[in-house]
């Protein structure tokens, strides 16, 4: 099995006095190499086979501390921190729409998604993403009362739920697109609270950052290798247009992509976007436009051959 520890993140508390974007620079270069992604990707037929929870490092909870918030007021990190948790709390809804639109495609990865459950929606099994995802709202909680010495108020969100409406294909084609944007969202905005932390409290963003990497670069690899001809096109444009809020009905396949924008404005309005000041829109902006482009790079030497001999097994 290969193994999923990274060198963090001795190396990843840099430099306070670095401007964020130096620091967003840093851990771009240290967190998504294409090694690194490459190695993610290629352990998803092992995971079949063997699925293991990646372990976190050992965390140290109780030296968290407002002083390792840096380059942002704390009022605004908390909202942020709040946003973040009523994204991540329903992690079983998303795992369950999603494996009901793979079971028809690829039966192995609905089951490394979702696990396997009853006629009756019982879970027989939970699936790996579930088990590794579950951790963040509980680690986000803690940060939370850590920093403020309170229970975090939230609302509870409701994901969508598996709606079938052409070819078993078209549904997931939408749904996927969905699912990858969303896991590349997370990824940018924990590399963006790395940016903005130090210590303790970056040392549990990495173990969050690193989840996520897992599991968008599986999906990116899958989706790249079911949809060769559109899937890359589709997901520039769909990304194009949401980062410089271009008009959805602007788009081709336009009901989907008002669906994505809608989607990522109802993420960043729970992430308190309207209180946040232009620079720090900016470095956010800033952090997508650079992974899309290093992701872009990446994807362009998975070639077809590479990519069949991950995702074509015997079920």
């Amino acid at each position: 099995m290969l193994s999923y520890k990274l060198n963090i993140d001795k190396k990843s508390e840099i430099d306070p006095h670095l401007n964020i974007l130096k620091r967003l620079d840093t851990l771009i270069d240290q967190y998504l190499t294409p090694q690194i992604l490459c190695t993610r990707l290629e352990d998803l037929p092992i995971q079949f086979k063997n699925p293991q929870p990646r372990p976190w490092q050992p965390i140290h909870w109780q030296n968290i501390n407002p002083e390792q918030v840096i380059g942002i007021e704390l009022e605004v990190f908390l909202s942020i921190l709040i946003g973040a948790i009523e994204t991540e709390e329903p992690i079983r809804g998303y795992t369950q729409t999603s494996r009901q639109y793979l079971e028809p495609i690829h039966p192995q990865l609905a089951r490394f998604v979702g696990g396997i459950a009853a006629p009756d929606g019982t879970m027989l099994e939970l699936g790996l993403w579930e088990k590794e995802e579950r951790q963040h709202a509980p680690a986000l909680i803690k940060i939370y009362k850590q920093l403020t010495g309170k229970q975090p108020t939230f609302s509870l969100h409701t994901p969508k739920t598996y709606q079938p409406l052409d070819h078993p294909y078209d549904d997931l084609y939408r749904h996927g697109l969905h699912r990858v944007i969303t896991e590349y969202s997370a990824v940018c905005l924990y590399l963006w609270l790395m940016a903005h932390t130090t210590s303790t409290l970056q040392q549990v963003f990495a173990e969050l950052l690193q989840d996520e990497i897992n599991h968008m670069t599986k999906f990116w690899g899958f989706g790249l290798w079911l949809f060769p001809e559109s899937y890359l096109s589709r997901i520039k444009h769909s990304l194009h247009g949401i980062i410089i809020r271009q008009n959805a009905t602007k788009a081709s396949h336009i009901q989907s992509t008002t669906h994505l924008f809608r989607t990522f404005r109802r993420m960043m309005g729970v992430l308190n976007w309207n209180g946040w000041s232009w620079y720090h829109r900016l470095e956010l902006v800033y952090t997508f436009i650079k992974v899309l482009h290093l992701l872009w790079r990446w994807s362009k030497n998975l070639t077809p051959e590479y990519l069949k001999q991950l995702f074509v097994t015997e079920y």
